[in-house]
């Protein structure tokens, strides 16, 4: 969680905000079926839900207050994987950056699965 302090208090933002607006963010670029989880029990790649996309997203925290995201996606045939790739950076840090204010320093894409 990151802490901010102001003049009425304290404000604490916690991990499942920032990965809901990962989430939504890279889900919105084009060429992006969904965020991915990889299954414990069997190994294999599912495509997450809407409700339950924070599961693809790996947030750290860095001592400057600010932070670095990592996470799975699950792309469509046929897309120019680095130019999805580099347009889910960007999006992801300016989304996450508008919204909360923090400094996002890496924004670390896995490209999981590839649908048919």
């Amino acid at each position: 969680m990151i802490q901010f302090k102001s003049d009425h208090g304290d404000i604490t933002v916690s991990s499942a905000v920032f990965s809901n607006i990962t989430g939504m963010a890279a889900t919105n670029c084009f060429g992006v079926k969904g965020m991915a989880f990889r299954s414990m029990t069997d190994g294999l790649v599912h495509l997450l839900r809407r409700e339950a996309m924070s599961k693809g997203v790996s947030i750290t925290y860095h001592d400057d207050n600010s932070i670095s995201i990592e996470l799975h996606i699950i792309v469509e045939n046929g897309v120019n994987l680095p130019a999805v790739c580099r347009s889910i950076m960007n999006e992801v840090r300016y989304v996450v950056t508008k919204n909360t204010g923090v400094t996002v320093k890496d924004v670390d894409v896995c490209v999981d699965s590839m649908t048919l």
